[in-house]
């Protein structure tokens, strides 16, 4: 028989109310995790009156679209909850590694903090810097500018770095509060590293963190930007990256996490020009393709020579330079200066018969990403100080520097950024 229509109600109601109730008593313990489900492992909401943190990623040789292109789930979450750049950040000249993150955390162009190349010589043609040489990259004599981790000590502040190029170095006589320099760390240790500072008491605790993950440098220069070997570089890094989110999120903090990268990628075409092919080097020290003439004559010879030598490349003397690339004042830069104007591997010299030949290099960068345009580098950034949703056109990676200044309340030197062209991240409370 059919149960009466009033006793089926009465039914239903009852065991809603039970639901409701169960629900209600367990509300307490499933809200941190209704929380960071919501958010994709974003930071939760923090106490009023903390002091706000900033802690910046650099992934190396990340291409702007590396994120799409291979599904890097936990990047696109934040470019989709936070701020982003969609077609990508312009690095300085030249895109390589030693002269982009000194000018992320400097806010300077590359011919005025001084680190103009990976491997360059200085003014007076007898020391040489090498981001592979310890000694070098200890050495303050080499850097200019005030990196943050300096401005941030200055205001009494204190700064956490992980493996970035200059924090080795007593730059005016400051080195970063906390600082990781074991170079063969997997990222997951480096990450972990910095989750260990963010848990230190409030008055140890870092409120800048510059942080260098290996990225997909390596994978690219050797196999392409397009190998099975730089996906799988790629998915690692986000899965580091989407490791430090979610540590983030469960310290309760309010951090502000900014990912980026140095440069990108380009497939590399044709074989290597070796310039000596169309010059004498005889008296010319040479870096790459930075060629340093020990005479103004022997620098008016090379630079007659190696103009109508080959059409994948452009020569200028330095100071006849096109001014976008803001590298014609420096004499690290050398004179005359070769300029790709596509992805081909130029050299100054072919390696000694006693050298072991350089390896094959299917991917390449160091180019200007105004010719190259697959130099762009990535942008994404979420946390209280970011609005939701922002949107940028491909922006110069000099003007981070003031962005991140104005998050954590600093007040920078004048440099080479401007202040209203990432203002749209912030909101309208700054």
């Amino acid at each position: 028989m059919l149960p009466k229509p009033g006793r089926r109600r009465f039914r239903w109601t009852v065991r809603a109310a039970v639901w409701l109730s169960l629900v209600l008593s367990f509300a307490p313990f499933l809200a941190p995790f209704s929380a960071l489900a919501a958010s994709g492992g974003a930071a939760s909401p923090v106490p009023p009156g903390e002091d706000h943190l900033v802690v910046l990623v650099s992934l190396g040789g990340f291409r702007w679209d590396y994120a799409v292109k291979y599904g890097a789930r936990t990047l696109l979450a934040m470019a989709a909850g936070g701020a982003s750049a969609p077609e990508g950040m312009l690095p300085a000249y030249p895109a390589d590694t030693a002269p982009n993150q000194y000018t992320l955390v400097t806010g300077l162009y590359p011919e005025h903090h001084g680190i103009v190349a990976d491997r360059f010589y200085g003014e007076d043609r007898t020391r040489l810097f090498d981001s592979s040489d310890p000694a070098a990259v200890g050495d303050a004599s080499w850097y200019g500018g005030t990196p943050l981790w300096v401005l941030a000590a200055g205001q009494g502040m204190r700064s956490g770095c992980v493996l970035w190029l200059g924090c080795e170095a007593a730059i005016g006589g400051v080195r970063p509060s906390l600082l990781f320099s074991e170079k063969e760390a997997p990222d997951t240790a480096r990450v972990e590293e910095v989750l260990a500072w963010l848990r230190l008491p409030p008055a140890e605790r870092p409120r800048f963190v510059a942080l260098a993950l290996a990225g997909a440098e390596e994978a690219g220069v050797r196999f392409g930007p397009g190998s099975a070997e730089t996906r799988r570089a790629v998915l690692e890094a986000d899965a580091a990256v989407g490791r430090l989110r979610r540590g983030i999120a469960a310290l309760h903090l309010p951090v502000d996490l900014m990912v980026v990268s140095d440069h990108g990628m380009a497939e590399t075409e044709g074989s290597p020009i070796y310039l000596q092919a169309y010059t004498d080097l005889g008296g010319i020290s040479t870096a790459g393709a930075l060629l340093y003439p020990g005479s103004e004559a022997a620098a008016g010879q090379a630079y007659e020579q190696l103009k109508i030598a080959d059409a994948r490349f452009a020569v200028y003397r330095r100071a006849d330079l096109p001014k976008g690339l803001h590298a014609n004042t420096s004499a690290r830069e050398g004179d005359p200066v070769i300029l790709a104007l596509a992805p081909v591997r130029i050299r100054a010299q072919r390696p000694a018969a006693a050298e072991a030949p350089e390896p094959p290099e299917a991917g390449s960068h160091g180019y200007d990403s105004r010719l190259v345009p697959q130099m762009r580098a990535i942008f994404c950034a979420e946390g209280p100080d970011v609005r939701r949703g922002v949107r940028l056109q491909p922006f110069e990676n000099i003007h981070l520097y003031l962005l991140i200044a104005e998050m954590l309340g600093l007040h920078p030197p004048q440099g080479d950024g401007s202040e209203g062209v990432l203002s749209p991240v912030l909101p309208a409370s700054h």
